[in-house]
């Protein structure tokens, strides 16, 4: 009997370890959990410093004599002492990053580069957006552009550049800038809007299978997946995509009225090349082109929002990274080569 006793009461003692053990651990990792949605993890690089020590190294890298060596090293100790002498700073190039996909999930990231720049940066500064985005989702890409557009109203410079393709709602970003600069391959337009979708309802009657939809309101749903479409909804369906396309059109002759939109609101898309005799894009050039140009003469700085990603999200984009790049190789497999 005394040994049950003890036992009941180690047993207890156990129990009560593991237990406040267990507890302590998910008070940390709530209060970890806070400090990883409280800190919006923001990285800062000065493209700058970086461009200049990649010249000096390539300088005394080529340089035919030790003497030679010795004699740009001592130019830049005396190029680094005059510019701390500088008594102030010259308007800055502020650099960021777009690459958006279907769903714009993409924005939020944006929004708080946004919010970091309008705290640091002063009227006169100007902003490069490297944007990359084939469009989607209308209401994310119609925050994206007001997030650029808040860039204007503080008073910053707004370039955008596109090295590879900003069509539809990428476009929709692209056309708040004062310029847009691409590369001559560069895929730029489609002011247009699309929406498709399946529908069931042949297959599901004839595994005797009824759909039952039940709406309150004429429009509440025009066409469905699995319940049978009518006319009446398909032309309801056209007339909500051609609102869009009217608003699309109009927020594009706001932006950039010299356009004839007649000619260029057909959906259609074009290189970067042909898109500037349009109006489309203002100069042919690359990114990394207008970023060497520009760091003469200021300082240029990086941003980039980067959250912390849990073991779910690495696992979830490295799976979707797995099947596009499958994709792309089936695509790749059907086509043509050059030549």
């Amino acid at each position: 009997m005394e040994f049950v006793y003890e036992y009941g009461l180690f047993a207890a003692k156990a129990l009560t370890w593991v237990l406040a053990i267990g507890l302590l651990l998910v008070l940390a990792a709530g209060l970890a959990s806070r400090q990883k949605q409280a800190a919006q993890p923001l990285e800062v690089e000065d493209l700058s410093a970086a461009l200049r020590r990649q010249q000096r190294r390539l300088q005394l890298a080529t340089a035919g004599t030790e003497a030679a060596r010795k004699a740009l090293r001592q130019q830049f100790r005396q190029a680094d002492k005059a510019e701390k002498k500088q008594p102030g700073e010259d308007t800055r190039l502020y650099v960021l990053d777009f690459k958006g996909s279907m769903d714009a999930r993409e924005v939020h990231g944006l929004g708080q580069e946004v919010n970091a720049l309008l705290q640091l940066a002063r009227p006169g500064d100007e902003v490069l957006v490297r944007l990359e985005s084939g469009g989607g989702v209308v209401h994310g890409y119609g925050l994206g552009a007001a997030e650029l557009a808040r860039l204007k109203a503080h008073g910053l410079g707004l370039t955008v550049a596109v090295d590879k393709v900003a069509a539809s709602g990428g476009y929709m970003m692209a056309c708040v800038a004062e310029r847009i600069i691409a590369a001559p391959f560069a895929i730029v337009g489609s002011i247009g809007v699309v929406a498709q979708l399946p529908n069931f309802n042949k297959f599901l009657r004839n595994k005797d299978i009824d759909i039952e939809l039940h709406t309150a309101g004429e429009y509440k749903r025009t066409l469905t997946l699995f319940g049978e479409n009518d006319e009446h909804g398909r032309a309801k369906f056209r007339e909500e995509l051609e609102v869009i396309h009217q608003r699309f059109k109009a927020f594009i002759a706001a932006n950039r009225p010299g356009l004839d939109l007649a000619r260029v609101a057909t959906g259609e898309h074009w290189l970067a090349s042909d898109a500037r005799e349009l109006g489309l894009v203002d100069r042919l050039q690359t990114s990394n082109e207008y970023l060497l140009e520009q760091s003469a003469g200021r300082r240029v700085i990086r941003l980039a929002y980067k959250p912390r990603q849990g073991l779910k999200e690495r696992l979830g984009k490295a799976a979707e990274a797995g099947v596009g790049r499958a994709l792309m190789k089936l695509y790749e497999a059907g086509q043509r080569p050059f030549g």
